[in-house]
């Protein structure tokens, strides 16, 4: 499992020279904080995960991208059920 907080690029091509498609290659999971900054180098999403203030809690949302990701989706919201906010 791999984080990356693109909070920072300035360029979107940062990545390539970091190498960051090597960690893209089907066996790992990857975990990306302002993926936008990253549009045209990263490959699309499987699963977005949004996490917003709401009250004095976060309401967390989930959006599955691609077919086997759905289900995933599904069990991360029913894991979070009981938590204010959970779609």
């Amino acid at each position: 499992m791999y984080h990356f907080d693109l909070y920072r690029l300035g360029d979107p091509e940062e990545l390539e020279f970091m190498g960051v498609r090597d960690y893209f290659d089907g066996t790992s999971i990857c975990l990306i904080e302002w993926s936008g900054r990253g549009a045209g180098v990263l490959p699309p999403a499987d699963l977005v995960i949004t996490i917003e203030p709401e009250g004095l809690g976060r309401l967390v949302q989930f959006e599955a991208c691609s077919g086997p990701d759905e289900i995933l989706a599904q069990s991360m919201a029913e894991v979070m059920v009981g938590s204010a906010g959970v779609k």
